[in-house]
């Protein structure tokens, strides 16, 4: 530590000429950020030169998005440095708290999938397992979210300009990425050559980001990629009077990593998709191919020594692309080749729901990668001759790769993988008996469960650092480093002070959140209330909309019927896609309903409604050590797993929630004493859809749904209707609210009368709590190393 003391000084006095009693809170922040950095790029150094020596198989883990969350804290504390550190600056009255919100959460992700992405990185890193994670370096991440009158406005989030100090700039490993253009092929004494001509040439910039392990030896990369144009202007061309062309690269390679998940609503937008998830995966198996090769001076034992993890359909191009590199720069056949592929890869599949099923027009994806698009043409022309030759031809039309002129990625994924996974029980179920049964008949064996894991180090031990040290203290066991051993705390389960204490740290942290919530808002809400949150991605399925419903209920029976509830705050905080017109909707009716009811001194007493916006990591560790009630109400059989709803558990929150994904097996762990379910089961909303879901005659037979949305109709939000929204759940919600409602309600009502029953509460928290170790990312990655990645620590 001293050293670290003498080089955040020196770094002090030789950056800005200060010495550390005369800097600024921003100079302190980027020393501390910058001499992190290199104490992580000296151990990388170390592990690095180990793993060379080993010459052991190695993960790549391909993800669109990392939602990695503030680094400092985090690195800090694996380093065990965050105690020293504080003395230290408290010496020059600094507050590293205060240091830590200058820090942006790096906008390299959005939801769920890229939270497991970096879940999973901080647990394999953890365990001395080799892992690198690839993905692209967005300059403004997905946008910044304002609510302005109700309405979600998108912001570009510039977090670079102070998120940057953590990054290594690594121009010694640039890439050339190849777009539009023609291929040619040519016999020669060597067999066929395709060869690439006038394409359009633009060039990946490396940056890593350091993944700390905690109290490890343990430094894995995140690798991200920046796209620049490798000649920014063609002077002959332009001479030529091809104006617009000579500038084409530029302009291509502006946009590339500009945005996660441009709007894809249009042609354009989904051809920048496609550029970008090009982009990464090609320039990340172009490294990754040419330092094996490297290393060994063959290709031969490729699979042996590598396996490319594939996050999603995202970076599905890493199929082709590898089948590219070992053909067109390596001269192995086809067959070779292919033998070499298919035991690379493995798949995790995040959705059921066919719109997430990424598919693109062969119109659009032909011209502007002509070599990828020849090869999975010629994946998917092998695929059905073989399906034809085991008698399978009869169920082409949902397995084949290309139909009618669509490229199906999820099943490109599927053909080319060893392995593909599903994300819960549940979820894998459905994948092998329904989504993807053709494929299961033809591959048995290839599907298999890892359901999902949390960093619990982040979302207990950082997050929660009252609760952490209590436990701590009180068990005596490190869970931090091992979560399995959190259950010593069903011993305490009837124990009366440590259900009481347990309580009082509840209350710390909704009286912290409470204070956030006034600040940001003006909104009072009271820490005694019962916290009702439901925070993720704002989506149709995962029924929000439910939420405010239920709301509204109880706002008329506050108003109209006399009712005087428990006070209860309802906290959401989600983004919607830029493009979603319905999400957007649906977040204006809550914030509407907010204004409602502060505006009524009769209701606000009992209910508050709180809209945080622009929902983020550093805004969840706030959230969620402060929730009572774990919102988890998607349709039963959409939600392919969660891990919001593993987070609350471990924090001490109680779920409402429908079977749906992983909130089956916490029900199996808590048991249904400790949980409150509700609603259809996934047989139960197949059938109903499969003989004719009618809302409408719910609504009309139902005076409680009838009711509730007849006074929607009248909320007036400031000029705005909510008329289509109720006009939607009438006639075509596909996600079945109204089919829920009841059900819901009568859940509701359950968890008042639970909750104003302390000690039977404080137990039911507690027990989650004990229950939570198996949702470790830790267990989750232990499955993927023994049962599909066969990988070893780095000793």
């Amino acid at each position: 530590m001293n050293n670290f003391t003498e080089d955040i000084k020196t770094y002090l006095e030789t950056k800005f000429g200060n010495s550390i009693d005369e800097a600024s809170e921003r100079q302190v922040y980027q020393a501390l950020m910058v001499k992190t950095r290199d104490i992580l790029s000296q151990k990388r150094y170390k592990y690095n030169s180990k793993l060379k020596n080993s010459c052991q198989k190695q993960v790549y883990y391909m993800s669109m998005e990392f939602l990695v969350g503030r680094t400092l804290r985090n690195n800090l504390f694996n380093l065990g440095l965050e105690k020293e550190v504080r003395e230290l600056l408290s010496e020059y009255y600094f507050d590293l708290d205060d240091i830590y919100a200058m820090e942006p959460d790096p906008g390299l992700g959005n939801g769920g999938l890229g939270r497991l992405a970096s879940c999973y990185m901080d647990a394999a890193t953890s365990n001395d397992y080799p892992i690198t994670g690839f993905s692209i370096l967005y300059e403004f991440g997905i946008f910044k979210q304002i609510i302005k009158n109700g309405w979600q406005h998108e912001y570009p989030d510039n977090w670079l300009d102070m998120g940057s100090y953590g990054l290594v700039y690594r121009n010694d490993e640039e890439v050339e990425i190849k777009f539009y253009g023609k291929t040619t092929e040519e016999w020669t004494e060597k067999g066929l050559k395709i060869s690439h001509k006038d394409y359009t040439s633009i060039i990946a910039e490396p940056y890593d980001l350091m993944i700390s392990g905690y109290k490890s030896d343990s430094v894995n990369v995140l690798r991200l990629w920046k796209s620049k144009a490798n000649e920014r202007f063609d002077i002959k061309l332009f001479e030529k009077g091809e104006y617009a062309k000579s500038v084409e690269s530029e302009v291509i390679a502006s946009s590339i990593s500009r945005l996660l998940y441009p709007a894809d609503d249009n042609d354009n937008g989904k051809a920048l998709r496609i550029k970008q998830q090009y982009f990464f995966t090609s320039a990340s198996l172009q490294q990754i191919v040419r330092k094996h090769f490297m290393n060994y001076n063959t290709l031969d034992n490729f699979a042996e020594k590598v396996v490319i993890h594939i996050n999603d359909t995202h970076p599905a191009m890493c199929i082709p692309e590898l089948m590219r590199i070992l053909l067109d720069e390596y001269d192995y056949s086809w067959e070779k080749a292919w033998e070499i592929t298919t035991n690379t890869f493995a798949y995790t599949n995040h959705t059921i729901m066919a719109e997430a099923l990424e598919k693109w027009s062969v119109h659009l994806f032909e011209p502007i990668l002509p070599r990828i698009y020849t090869i999975i043409k010629e994946i998917n022309n092998r695929f059905c001759s073989w399906c034809n030759e085991i008698g399978a031809s009869h169920e082409l039309e949902t397995m084949s790769i290309i139909h009618n002129n669509m490229i199906r990625m999820a099943n490109l994924c599927i053909v080319s993988s060893f392995n593909v996974n599903g994300v819960s029980k549940l979820h894998s179920d459905i994948l092998v008996k329904d989504t993807f049964k053709s494929f299961n008949r033809i591959y048995p064996g290839k599907f298999d469960n890892v359901t999902n894991g949390i960093a619990h180090r982040r979302w207990l031990g950082q997050s929660n650092p009252e609760l952490a040290n209590y436990l701590n203290n009180l068990l005596g066991v490190d869970f931090i480093n091992d979560l399995s051993k959190i259950n010593k705390l069903i011993e305490y389960k009837d124990n009366e002070k440590v259900l009481r204490d347990l309580e009082d740290i509840k209350r710390i942290k909704k009286t912290q959140l409470a204070i956030y919530i006034k600040e940001s808002t003006g909104i009072k809400v009271d820490p005694n209330s019962i916290f009702d949150v439901q925070v993720k991605r704002l989506h149709e399925y995962k029924r929000q909309l439910l939420n405010a419903l239920h709301i509204v209920y109880l706002y008329r029976e506050i108003k109209f019927n006399g009712l005087r509830p428990f006070p209860r705050t309802f906290i959401f905080g989600a983004k919607a896609s830029s493009g979603y017109v319905m999400a957007k909707n649906i977040i204006k009716l809550i914030c509407s309903i907010s204004e409602m009811i502060e505006a009524d001194p009769l209701v606000r007493d009992y209910i508050k409604v709180v809209f945080l916006e622009d929902y983020r990591v550093t805004l969840a560790e706030m959230i969620i050590p402060a929730a009572n009630i774990s919102e988890q109400i998607s349709q039963a059989g959409k939600e392919a797993s969660g891990t919001g709803n593993m987070k609350l558990m471990l924090n001490g929150a109680i779920t409402l929630g429908t079977m749906d994904g992983a909130n089956v097996e916490i029900h199996n762990a808590v048991g249904d004493e400790n949980i409150f379910i509700f609603g259809l089961t996934t047989p139960e909303v197949n059938s109903l859809a499969l003989n004719g879901y009618n809302p409408r005659e719910l609504y009309l037979n139902i005076p409680e749904i009838k009711d509730t949305l007849d006074f929607i109709r009248i909320i007036d939000g400031n000029g705005t209707n909510f008329n289509n929204i109720v006009d939607y759940l009438i006639n075509n919600d596909p996600y079945m609210c109204l089919a829920d409602f009841i059900s819901y309600i009568e859940s509701q009502k359950n968890i008042e009368k639970t909750y104003t029953n302390r000690a039977k509460w404080n137990k039911m928290s507690l027990v989650n709590i004990a229950k939570s170790g198996i949702f470790s990312a830790d267990r989750a990655v232990e499955e993927y190393v023994n049962n599909i990645w066969k990988i070893n620590k780095v000793r």
